[in-house]
């Protein structure tokens, strides 16, 4: 799937991720968002995906599938740490 379709979840007010899962559907007509997002971040963009598919996209989009992984990185003081990442694909339902 293409990066284009990706959201990754960051410090941005909550709506603005739904309404860039929900603008991917209706305006660009993907038939696939993929939510990503990395450690203290990951129930967020849980929540995310609930609220797209359950309040603004009910019986349209539905979760295709789930993976859940860690990457390992560099801190600031070189110490390598893992955090653990989220991705949740969307997919449009055809009807």
């Amino acid at each position: 799937m293409a990066e284009e379709n990706s959201i990754f979840v960051g410090t941005k007010p909550f709506m603005n991720y739904v309404t860039g899962v929900v603008m991917q559907f209706t305006t660009k007509n993907a038939s696939e968002v993929m939510v990503k997002a990395r450690g203290k971040f990951i129930s967020r963009a849980v929540d995310i995906a609930e609220v797209s598919t359950k309040r603004f996209l009910e019986g349209v989009v539905v979760v295709k599938h789930i993976n859940i992984n860690s990457e390992k990185f560099q801190n600031t003081e070189g110490k390598e740490v893992r955090v653990s990442t989220i991705e949740i694909a969307l997919q449009k339902v055809n009807k």
